[in-house]
């Protein structure tokens, strides 16, 4: 048996032809197997949606309750069998419910990671390698010139500044699944017990995580107080809102972006952001390899992102690759 037979790209996605059903699929299908909830793996439409209860919860908070025919919550460490193919999920360390599908038939196991990365992450649990066949991999940090410093190191940057410019706002760019959750608890970590405030966006999934025991604290809504309330504050808000009108009602305002891409200081540049904080949810560089290395697959498939570097680094250590280039995943998404 190849491991074609079990999983193949398609479309709209890796398919399952002996469990008739898609792992994050692009596009509606029958039966949807989900790694996490952004919007470029977790699509609404499927016939039956098995994920994370955190997952699925994060689904309904975004498409609404009818955003499958049918949930279907598989909590770590659990499996089903469908089609006499057995599906597990176990922890991908990229968001609240992400993980990673493990996949069984045969006495072959191949392991679909979604995106994940390998660091500590106070809001969700840790990767846990799982020895396998196949390990399906991103690449979307996959250069070496992308190796991420230590978070806590860059909150404490954010924090430095702040002390720095006590009359100016400090408002920090992050995703609202993930990212922004992840910033406020480092800022937690780090001693900031002051008010957080947020832009509203954030308001349904940061309540989300709390309901699910992530404690981020004491937050208040962005759009209450005057300028001068705002003196010395840190303010999250979605990366698009730095270049936005709401962003003037703020005390001469610290751009910040919570970012793996923060690495290129073009990017900063170009966004205008005057502190880049990079804090990523994927892996870097050395987290790719270092999976790779510790896990010792029989091949290794690359889904998205920069291919070309990892599938030539997997060639040196003799490990076969291929590069899968599948479409509809946005390396932007979460970052």
């Amino acid at each position: 048996m190849k491991p074609q037979d079990l999983i193949c790209p398609k479309p709209d996605g890796l398919y399952c032809p002996p469990g008739d059903f898609y792992i994050d699929p692009v596009r509606p299908v029958d039966r949807a197997v989900i790694t996490h909830g952004h919007a470029d793996h977790a699509r609404a439409g499927h016939g039956v949606v098995a994920a994370t209860p955190e997952t699925l919860a994060i689904m309904a908070e975004r498409y609404g309750d009818d955003f499958a025919g049918r949930r279907q919550p598989v909590a770590y460490g659990e499996a089903f069998t469908h089609n006499g193919v057995e599906v597990g999920l176990v922890p991908a360390g990229h968001v609240l419910g992400s993980a990673q599908a493990v996949i069984r038939w045969k006495g072959m196991t191949i392991v679909v990671s979604g995106d994940y990365k390998r660091r500590r992450d106070p809001t969700c649990p840790a990767f846990e390698p799982v020895p396998c066949d196949v390990f399906v991999t991103e690449a979307t940090f996959g250069l070496p010139v992308f190796r991420h410093p230590d978070d806590r190191g860059e909150v404490a940057a954010l924090l430095k500044s702040v002390e720095q410019f006590p009359e100016r706002a400090h408002i920090v760019g992050a995703y609202a699944l993930g990212k922004a959750q992840r910033v406020i608890r480092l800022l937690r970590e780090a001693g900031w017990d002051r008010t957080i405030h947020v832009h509203g966006a954030m308001d349904r999934l940061n309540r989300l995580y709390g309901r699910h025991g992530v404690d981020l604290g004491l937050l208040a809504p962005a759009t209450t107080g005057t300028k001068k309330d705002f003196e010395g504050a840190i303010i999250v808000a979605p990366p698009s809102a730095l270049a936005d009108r709401w962003s003037r009602r703020f005390p001469d305002p610290v751009d910040c972006f919570a970012s793996g891409w923060m690495r290129v200081r073009a990017r900063a540049r170009q966004r205008g952001v005057e502190l880049p904080l990079i804090i990523s949810d994927h892996a870097d560089w050395d987290e790719l390899t270092a999976t790779l290395d510790e896990l010792r697959p029989g091949e290794v498939w690359i889904t998205h992102g920069r291919e070309e570097a990892l599938e030539r680094w997997c060639e040196l250590q003799g490990i076969p690759a291929r590069a899968l280039r599948l479409v509809g995943y946005d390396e932007e998404e979460g970052e």
